[in-house]
């Protein structure tokens, strides 16, 4: 509704502007052709001359007459284009908004329910204090789930180029790699994560953010990585560019879900098996947009995926 009444305004100045413009040409092309006539030389020449410039004149007043109507004919229509046109982006970002409000509509309300649920339930009759102490730390596994996607949504929302700049400085990358490793080094059992960096290379960012976007990619690689399998971390710089690669040995992601891959909340197939909303890979993606790098996803030899995230030095 409110783009159908913004393409109708747009349609409407459009067409106003068009005519306006039109209204004005046909106005000065016929002053300055009168204007510029010399009716002293056509009188010399006798009345025949003075009668033809007279009908002259009145073919070109019909002639522009006849111009200024098929644009008004034909303007509504143009303009019409021109305003669905100009909107097109923005009726893109409303697209996607909306997909973006219904998934995280639908990934909130998935734990609320849960929690409603267990609540209600333990709440119908009198239980043990294990029973209780239960349900409470299921509560609060659920909302610290809702707490990680509130940020996570925070920093889709906000992660902007421009409030970016203001963070910029020179980040050591392989300490970028440490610190985003270092909570699954000291968890509990996975799968075996090395770090293969050496120092001084550095880009300009914002260490937090890129530091966010390295983590999330080793939480997703240790979640279809088996305890047996590895996930590697490495860090090298070239003359323009640096890289930070996270390959593991895990299930891979399919070629053709590859691009899917970076849509927020996209989850794949056997995502029930595993725990996440499915916004880890598109805040990767993003942060790395925002340091005007890229990211590119392929195959680990032996099986598995490998993430590289490019960005300018």
């Amino acid at each position: 509704m409110i783009l159908r009444r913004a393409v109708l305004r747009l349609t409407m100045m459009f067409t106003a502007v068009q005519l306006a413009a039109y209204a004005a040409l046909s106005v000065g092309i016929y002053t300055f052709v009168t204007g510029t006539f010399d009716y002293d030389a056509a009188r010399t020449d006798g009345e025949a001359a003075v009668n033809g410039a007279e009908a002259g004149f009145a073919h070109l007043r019909g002639g522009l007459v006849l111009f200024f109507l098929v644009q008004t004919a034909l303007a509504p229509a143009l303009s019409y284009l021109m305003a669905r046109r100009a909107l097109r982006p923005v009726r893109a970002n409303l697209d996607a908004h909306q997909r973006f409000v219904d998934s995280a509509s639908h990934e909130f309300r998935t734990p609320l329910s849960i929690l409603q649920a267990d609540m209600e339930l333990t709440l119908s009759r009198p239980r043990s204090r294990h029973e209780y102490e239960r349900t409470l730390h299921d509560a609060l596994a659920e909302v610290t789930s809702l707490t990680r996607l509130t940020a996570d949504l925070l920093v889709l929302a906000r992660n902007r180029p421009d409030e970016l700049a203001e963070l910029m400085e020179p980040v050591d990358l392989a300490a970028v790699a440490q610190d985003a490793s270092s909570p699954a080094r000291h968890a509990g059992p996975h799968a075996d994560v090395r770090i293969e960096a050496t120092h001084d290379v550095q880009v300009p960012g914002s260490r937090e953010l890129l530091t966010r976007a390295v983590a999330n990619l080793i939480d997703n690689a240790l979640r279809h990585t088996p305890a047996t399998g590895a996930v590697r971390i490495s860090v090298d710089g070239h003359a323009a560019v640096a890289t930070v690669t996270v390959a593991d040995t895990g299930s891979g992601i399919p070629a053709t879900a590859r691009q899917q891959a970076f849509e927020p909340f996209w989850r794949g197939e056997d995502a029930a098996s595993y725990p996440g909303h499915g916004l880890g890979l598109s805040i990767v993606a993003q942060i790395v947009a925002a340091h005007r790098g890229h990211v590119v996803i392929t195959d680990t030899d032996g099986g598995g995926t490998t993430v590289v995230l490019t960005l300018p030095r």
